[in-house]
Parts: structure tokens; sequence; C-alpha cells
């Protein structure tokens, strides 16, 4: 029951602190005003995900003065602070794209840096072991994750719910781990973020905000580095249970690089906004994306921790399906979607 406490509590909190920041963003007119791409009809308040970086924050302040948190990973969650801070003046004012990759890529590896050395890929047949191809693709995993975030927090909900989802499922892998740190953080992190997606789900009343989108990202990638390390999940793990986001936002920027669109500009062609638009439903989408989460995805997580040997081998069968529907559902495609038989 004890252990029910803080999570409880961190809830609550996020609840309330999250209406606190949308009277807020209310007052001093931080609002999301509807352009011909956007998602939604009426100015809605932005920065809610501040309240999941504030309750992260506290937490890990205090589990680090106490000891429970080792130095190591307290100064690697600094790199996510960093981003978050970055995504809070982008939502005031924009921060242009030559300079906030740079910064984002510096706080990148400053975490990798802290967070020592990487673990290696297991492919079955052969394995990556070097730490001069781990740690920067280390680097680059963590920018594509903070942005990728970014990219799909597009709907109502579907942001809050893959953040819920992930923490549940990888709590379930390190709540026995020696390092009781990483339970604890993601414990926040969960409940923090099932706080805000009380304020978040269809229709949302306020957004998360580009500092929450790129802390979350940001913070699943630093989890999955500490995790991988500690040997409680695998590359191919965290790989398959962010499925859903990587598959769609990874088709969307391939597809869009290739017909030379900029990459960083906004827009609405991932297959989870077409789909959005067809049923014309943010909640419809948002509760598949958490069905696949929790009846596909997390099946396929569990195997491929069990068999690590494996890994890469699960991921293509619980990733395929998944690339075929976003192409189904046009990804990276502008203009309007047509279903098809």
């Amino acid at each position: 029951m004890s252990s029910l406490v803080l999570p409880a509590g961190v809830f609550v909190i996020s609840v309330i602190l999250t209406g606190l920041l949308r009277a807020l963003a209310l007052r001093i007119r931080i609002l999301d005003v509807p352009v011909d791409r956007s998602a939604h009809s009426a100015p809605t308040p932005v920065g809610g995900g501040a309240a999941i970086v504030l309750l992260s924050a506290a937490s890990a302040l205090y589990f680090y003065a106490d000891g429970t948190l080792p130095h190591s990973i307290f100064m690697a969650l600094l790199g996510a602070y960093v981003v978050a801070f970055l995504g809070f003046i982008d939502d005031l004012r924009s921060i242009h794209a030559k300079w906030r990759v740079p910064l984002h890529i510096a706080a990148a590896i400053w975490s990798v840096a802290w967070l020592g050395d990487v673990a290696p890929i297991d492919f079955g047949l052969v394995s990556i072991n070097s730490q001069w191809i781990l740690q920067p693709l280390a680097v680059v995993a963590l920018v594509w994750l903070l942005n990728l975030y970014n990219f799909m927090d597009g709907i109502d909900g579907i942001a809050g719910s893959e953040l819920v989802c992930v923490n549940l499922v990888s709590l379930f892998f390190v709540i026995h781990s020696t390092d009781y740190s990483v339970t604890l953080i993601i414990s926040v992190l969960g409940a923090a973020s099932a706080g805000f997606l009380a304020w978040n789900w269809e229709p949302a009343r306020i957004f998360m905000g580009d500092v929450g989108s790129g802390f979350s990202g940001f913070m699943l990638g630093l989890l999955a580095l500490i995790t991988m390390q500690q040997g409680s999940m695998t590359v191919w793990s965290w790989l398959i249970l962010l499925g859903v986001f990587v598959v769609d936002a990874t088709i969307t920027l391939l597809r869009r690089l290739l017909v030379g669109e900029r990459w960083y500009v906004g827009h609405t062609s991932h297959a989870y906004q077409h789909a959005a638009r067809h049923y014309k439903s943010h909640g419809k989408v948002t509760m598949t994306v958490v069905l696949i989460n929790i009846c596909w995805l997390t099946p396929w997580t569990v195997a491929s921790v069990v068999f690590p040997k494996l890994g890469f081998f699960l991921s293509l069968l619980a990733l395929g399906p998944l690339v075929m529907l976003a192409l189904k559902f046009d990804a990276g495609k502008s203009g309007q979607f047509a279903m098809t038989d």
C-alpha cells in the first residue's frame, strides 16, 4: 500500500497544478490560436506539460538530497530540464531550429556523458559493442525522441496517454530492480502524466506544449538508456514499446525529406492526424493507440525482454503491422487522406 502513496500523491498534485497552470495561461494569454493546420478550433491554453516537468524536478531534487538518486543519474536528468526550459521559451516565443537543435544536441551529449557506457545492441547473430558507435547513437536517439514526441503531440490526449502507457509497462520491468531510484523516476513521471491527462483528454482544456513534449521524449530516452544499462530492458523492448510513435514519426519524416520538405516546419501529415480528421474524433484515435499499446505492443515487449537474443526479430514482427498501418493512413503525405480498401 505504501508503494502507492507516492504516485497517488503526485497524481493529485499534478491535477491541481495543471489546473493552476491553465488558469495562469488564460490570464496572461499563453494560448495556441488555431491556424489552417490546427487540429482544434478554439484558442487553447498551452504549457500544461510544465506540471510534469516541475513534479519530476522536485522529486529528483528530493531523492538526490536523501541519497536515493545516484549522482550520475541526477546529473544526466539535468539535460532533460534544459530541454524543458528551451521548450518553455519556445512556447512563449518561437526559437529557430538553427539554435534549438544544437542546444538539444548539447543536452543529449551532456546526459549520455554522465550515464557512461551505453549497453551493447544485440542483433542476435552480431552485436554492436563499441562505445565509439553506441554513444553517438545514444545522442542521436535522444535528440530524435524529444523531437518525435513533439511531432506526435498533435491531438487531444495522445502524448499524455503514451507517456502513461509506456511508464506503466516499463515500471513492471524495473519494480524489482536493485536500483530503486529508477522505479521512483518512472512512478513520478507516469503519475504526473496521468494528472495532466485529466485536463488534456478530448476536448482538451490545456495542451502539453513544447515544455512538456520535448521533456517527455528526452526522459523516455534517458530511462531507456538507464534500464538498458541495468539489464532490466533492451533497446528492442523500448523500440517496441514506443512503436506507435516511432513508426509514425519516422515514416512521416522520411517521406517529407524525400520530397524536399523542411522537417522542422509544422505540418499535419502524420498518420494519426490523418486518422483524426478521417474519423472526426481525437478520442477514438487516442484510444486506438492505447489499445495497440496494451494489446499488441506490450506482449511483444515482454517477449523481447524474456528472449533478448530474439529482440531484433521480435521488433520486426511487432512493428511490421504498424508500418503498414502508417502507410495505410498516408503518413508523411500532405493533403486530404482518403480511406482505400
